[in-house]
């Protein structure tokens, strides 16, 4: 079956919704949620992803995909099947919610590795590097990223979902991303228990240490809850976006490559191949002799800190 990428259509919508959140902050005194420069350089970030991502998306269905479906799904008396066995999955309403869970179990994954491993933070940084939240954020994407997404979700395909409906349920997991970058959505009551809100996702690209590295699901929470990720917006945080070590430029090959360039940099000075190695697949802030912290060590100092005298306020190694 032949499906349409929603993200066909997604795209139109988010300029439009972008510019209505725009005219909205300017006419009700939120002059500070959007920055021209900034939204001007996560829209070349956007448009640059818009250019790339169907280049490689092809490449992902028609060769990545469609390559591991066909070699784990071959047809056996003219029937495609798993090597497992069973029948390869059809089209049935169940199999959409299940390959949709599967999909959001894969991207919590994806999203958390981008967020644990600094080659892969490298790339992932550039949807980080703003200090604004907003919908302009949402198109903030780095271009590098979509060369490995789809290694992540090879399994799908292997496991015997059509390659088609991956690439579907991916746009739809991309659709719910975009909407989640607005400050206009307060917490939503009984759905917050199921859902990944848009106040879940403030704590997500916020910097405060206690937020750091948190809630990085798709549609839901549970995958969160499970695996020790989750953290409940907290409305007494007053709540600083962005990264810690910001590119401080709006320049988009500063804000692609940035992070490259330290890690290049880190690996040269290092003594060890094993610091070398660290520095690049280790997580991001890993440092042999502690002069710089990873966001674990960070927490962990932060609540000592705060444990030892609640008034005083968490300093932040360089």
């Amino acid at each position: 079956m032949d499906f349409t990428n929603p993200l066909v259509y997604g795209a139109p919508c988010f300029i439009a919704f972008i510019l209505l959140e725009l005219a909205y902050s300017k006419t009700h005194g939120d002059d500070d949620l959007y920055e021209w420069k900034d939204l001007f350089a996560s829209g070349f970030m956007g448009v640059g992803s818009a250019i790339i991502a169907p280049l490689i998306k092809l490449i992902s269905a028609i060769v990545i995909f469609e390559f591991t479906y066909e070699l784990f799904n071959p047809v056996v008396d003219g029937v495609r099947t798993n090597i497992m066995g069973y029948a390869s999955f059809g089209y049935a309403w169940y199999i959409w919610l299940l390959c949709q869970l599967a999909d959001d179990f894969t991207y919590y994954w994806f999203h958390r590795a981008n967020h644990e491993v600094r080659i892969l933070w490298a790339a992932h940084i550039v949807h980080h590097s703003s200090d604004n939240f907003n919908l302009g954020t949402a198109v903030r994407n780095g271009w590098f990223t979509i060369l490995y997404k789809p290694l992540f979700y090879m399994w799908m395909p292997a496991l015997g979902f059509p390659p088609e409906m991956v690439v579907v349920c991916l746009g739809i997991e991309a659709l719910w991303q975009f909407q989640l970058h607005t400050v206009y959505v307060p917490k939503m009551g009984f759905l917050e228990k199921i859902f990944n809100t848009h106040t879940m996702h403030q704590v997500h690209h916020a910097q405060n240490v206690e937020y750091l590295d948190k809630n990085h699901g798709g549609f839901l929470n549970i995958f969160d809850k499970i695996f020790g990720t989750w953290k409940e917006y907290d409305e007494n945080i007053d709540v600083k976006y962005g990264v810690i070590h910001a590119p401080k430029s709006y320049n988009p090959v500063v804000i692609l490559t940035h992070e490259f360039k330290d890690i290049w940099n880190d690996v040269k000075k290092s003594k060890k191949f094993s610091h070398a190695l660290m520095y690049i697949f280790g997580p991001p802030g890993w440092s042999p002799d502690g002069s710089t912290l990873t966001v674990k060590q960070q927490q962990r100092l932060f609540k000592q800190q705060k444990g030892h005298n609640p008034k005083t306020a968490y300093t932040r190694p360089n």
